[in-house]
C-alpha cells in the first residue's frame, strides 16, 4: 500500500512514523486495545526495521517464545501487525511534522497530508559515520557501517573484504563478527577506544571465541590506503604504536537518533540524546506527539524496543481516554543536571499528576565511567538516593517511581556524588 490512498488517509486515530520493532509492536498493541484506525508509515519498501538485515540469532525469545533470525523476527512483527488490522504504508516518507498531529507525506504518487489524534515517532537510530567519529588518515573505499555490511552480505550476497577490522565493541559490533562469518570471513581484530568491551560482561569472551583479537583503550586510530584500505594504525593502552594490515574497516555502534524530522519541526529536541524531549509517558513537547524505541536514546536491543512499544501503546490509549481530541496542556517540570559525567536522562521532564502507567525507570547516559551515588532533589528535598555505577554507551537505569510519587512544585535536580 502506498501514498496513492491519500484521500482515504485524511484522518486516523494513531499514526506511527517508522515501521521497525518499536513501531510495529506499538501498532499491534494499539489494535489489541481497541484503537480503531492505526497506520504505520515506513519509508523503505519493506517494514521490519534493522532486524531485516541481521541474518543471525538471537531474536524473538521473549516476544514469541522461540529463537529467531533477524529477518524471520521482522517478518513476524509485520505479520502480527497486519493480522491485528494495522495499515502498513511502505515506500512512504513523512516529510513534515505540524502542530496537533498533522503530517506531510510523500511517495511515488505525490504528496499528501494526514491528521491523527496522536502521532508516535519511532524512527530509530543510525550508526555514527567515520566523520562523526573523527577518524584520521586516508579516505579509501572499504570503510563501511555495520548496517551497510549486513545489507551487502545478507541481501546482496557480496563479500566486501577478507580480513577486516571492527571499530567498536557494542552488541552491534559482535553482530558484525557474525555477519562476517556468514561468508567465512574472520575479522582480524576488534578495536575499542574505551578501556573495556562495551557489550555486557556476558559477552566478553565472544571475540576471543570467534578468533578475533580485542584491543581496548586505543588512541589516535588512523586508516591507511589509496584505492583500498591497506592498514590501520593506533596507539594501544600502553602507548605503543600498532599497525595492522587489513583490507576493510567496519565502523560499528555509537548510535545516533534518526532525528532529522524533529530538527526541522516545532518539537523540542534534547541535546544530550539527540532525540525528542519527552515526559514520563513518552509525550513530546507537543502532546499530540509521542516517541518510543531507540529514537529516545541510542541504542537498546530489539527486545527492549518491542517491550517499549507495547508499554507506550498502553499510555497512548490512556491518554486518548483522558484527554480525547485536545491532549494535555500542562508543561512538564524538567529533570536537570550539571555534573560533567552525565550526558542525558530519559525522560527529560515530569508532567503533573502522573504515575499510573508511566515509565518506571530513568535511563541515564554517561560521558565517562562513574561509580558513586545518584541523588534526585526537588526544591532542596531529597526524593531518592542510591548507588550508581556505569560507563559510556552501556545501559544505566535508576528508579523513577520516587520522583513520580512526590508532589513536585519545582524542577528535579540530579547530582552524582
Amino acid at each position: 500500500m502506498n501514498v496513492e490512498e491519500r484521500e482515504i488517509l485524511a484522518f486516523c486515530a494513531v499514526a506511527i512514523v517508522g515501521g521497525g520493532t518499536a513501531g510495529l509492536s506499538l501498532a499491534t498493541e494499539l489494535r489489541h486495545l481497541g484503537v480503531g484506525d492505526v497506520v504505520v508509515i515506513e519509508r523503505e519498501t519493506e517494514a521490519g526495521g534493522v532486524p531485516r538485515h541481521c541474518g543471525h540469532y538471537p531474536f524473538g525469545l521473549r516476544e514469541y517464545g522461540r529463537l529467531m533470525k533477524g529477518p524471520d523476527y521482522a517478518r513476524r512483527n509485520v505479520a502480527e501487525a497486519q493480522e491485528a488490522g494495522v495499515r502498513v504504508l511502505t515506500g512512504t516518507a513523512v516529510t513534515g511534522l505540524h502542530p496537533g498531529g498533522v503530517l506531510d507525506l510523500s511517495g511515488n504518487a505525490g504528496s499528501a497530508r494526514l491528521s491523527a489524534l496522536r502521532v508516535v515517532l519511532c524512527t530509530g537510530v543510525r550508526e555514527a559515520s567515520r566523520a562523526q567519529r573523527f577518524l584520521g588518515g586516508d579516505r579509501p573505499p572499504g570503510v563501511v557501517a555495520t548496517g551497510t555490511l549486513q545489507d551487502m552480505v545478507y541481501l546482496k550476497g557480496l563479500r566486501p573484504f577478507d580480513r577486516p577490522v571492527i571499530l567498536g565493541s557494542e552488541l552491534v559490533s559482535l553482530s558484525a563478527i557474525m555477519t562476517c562469518r556468514h561468508l567465512g570471513i574472520t575479522p582480524l581484530a576488534m578495536i575499542e577506544e574505551e578501556e573495556r568491551l562495551i557489550a555486557r560482561p556476558l559477552f566478553r569472551p565472544f571475540p576471543a571465541l570467534m578468533g578475533v583479537r580485542l584491543h581496548t583503550g586505543v588512541r589516535d586510530l588512523r586508516i591507511h590506503g589509496r584505492d583500498r584500505v591497506e592498514a590501520v594504525s593506533f596507539f594501544d593502552r600502553y602507548g605503543g604504536a600498532v599497525s595492522l594490515e587489513t583490507d576493510g574497516v567496519i565502523v560499528s555502534g555509537r548510535f545516533r537518533p534518526e532525528a532529522a524530522l524533529i530538527s526541522d519541526s516545532h518539537l523540542e529536541r534534547d541535546p544530550g540524546t539527540g532525540g525528542p524531549v519527552v515526559d514520563q509517558f513518552g509525550r513530546c513537547s507537543d502532546p499530540s506527539y509521542f516517541a518510543a524505541g531507540n529514537l529516545l536514546r541510542a541504542a537498546e536491543t530489539s527486545g527492549w524496543c518491542w517491550r517499549e512499544g507495547v508499554d507506550t501503546a498502553r499510555r497512548i490509549v490512556a491518554d486518548i481516554a483522558r484527554y480525547g481530541v485536545q491532549p494535555a496542556t500542562n508543561a512538564p517540570l524538567p529533570i536537570q543536571f550539571s555534573h560533567p559525567a552525565l550526558r542525558f536522562v530519559v525522560p527529560q521532564g515530569i508532567a503533573p499528576g502522573g504515575s499510573q502507567g508511566a515509565m518506571v525507570q530513568m535511563q541515564l547516559g554517561l560521558e565517562r565511567p562513574f561509580s558513586g551515588r545518584l541523588v534526585a532533589r526537588s526544591a532542596g528535598k531529597v526524593l531518592w538516593s542510591g548507588r550508581l555505577s556505569g560507563a559510556p554507551v552501556r545501559r544505566v537505569l535508576a528508579p523513577l517511581a520516587p520522583i513520580l510519587h512526590a508532589r513536585l512544585s519545582a524542577p528535579v535536580d540530579l547530582a552524582l556524588e
